[in-house]
């Protein structure tokens, strides 16, 4: 049956944030009407991402459109961006870990109360999450936290926090690492915030113990050609997370699946991944 998806956008502010997001709708058919599941899906992106960056947008209209269930995107609160493209450093210099699971909690409460700040929504009371990169940790570890948790994609995920740890030494100097944006020309700088976060909360940051933890359906989705999180990271998640995964390998697919930003139309890999989503998403929460 043909489906029509309505993206409507939201702001969400808990206590110490500012989530901006959107609401993808699907109608039964072009009639219009509402969700025929209880479910919602929501997407994370990763590091230097953000809710319209690239396929993004693409991604959650296809999830809609394919499945049938509502699915949700938005900026984490340190994400860095606002209302325009990194407008707000000092956040992102300052996110860490243990922030954007908070910010991910507050987007599920607001689903379960079927409502988006003053958006009205659909209650769910089963989520699928899917996360990219950076993004697909934060999942993992809120998908081993939260129970209504009913399926998991990973989207070229890395397997630990403790990568962060390589600029360990230049912030117990007291100094700020500044990370280049070779697409804004921005340098982007980052505090010790995610490292002290790190330090603190090891047990509860545990990549790979919280996928072991997981009962649910996973699909571990990655490149075999991605330059930023090698293809082994992949490897690692799905064998944490034991028989209830999928490792799906995208052949020569890069980090983003060959997708830019500005996004200039889908891509195989981009697709293949896509479909691999939409299969999981499909037999776990309808």
């Amino acid at each position: 049956m043909p489906r029509t998806v309505t993206r409507t956008p939201f702001r969400l502010t808990p206590p110490g944030a500012d989530l901006r997001g959107d609401y993808w709708s699907a109608a039964a058919s072009t009639e219009g009407g509402p969700p025929a599941t209880d479910a919602a899906i929501v997407v994370c992106h990763g590091f230097k991402g953000f809710k319209d960056w690239g396929f993004f947008p693409h991604l959650c209209e296809r999830l809609a459109e394919m499945t049938g269930i509502s699915v949700v995107s938005f900026n984490f609160d340190g994400s860095g961006v606002r209302d325009s493209d990194f407008d707000d450093l000092e956040a992102f210099s300052h996110n860490t870990f243990s922030r954007e699971l908070w910010d991910l909690e507050a987007i599920l409460d607001g689903l379960a109360s079927g409502r988006l700040g003053d958006v009205k929504v659909a209650a769910a009371t089963r989520f699928g999450l899917l996360g990219h990169s950076r993004g697909g940790a934060t999942c993992i570890l809120k998908a081993g936290l939260r129970s209504q948790v009913r399926a998991l994609v990973t989207w070229a995920s890395i397997s630990s926090v403790t990568r962060y740890e390589s600029f360990a030494d230049r912030w117990d100097a007291g100094e700020t690492v500044i990370i280049p944006n070779a697409r804004t020309k921005q340098d982007m700088p980052l505090e010790r915030n995610v490292l002290d976060d790190m330090r603190a909360n090891r047990e509860r940051l545990d990549v790979l113990a919280s996928a072991a933890s997981l009962r649910i359906p996973v699909a571990v989705v990655h490149g075999t050609a991605d330059e930023s999180v090698p293809f082994s990271d992949a490897w690692r998640i799905a064998d944490a997370v034991g028989d209830l995964a999928r490792l799906v390998g995208v052949e020569g697919g890069t980090h983003t699946f060959q997708a830019g930003h500005p996004f200039a139309g889908t891509t195989p890999q981009l697709d293949e991944a896509i479909n691999a989503s939409v299969e999981l998403f499909t037999r776990a929460l309808e």
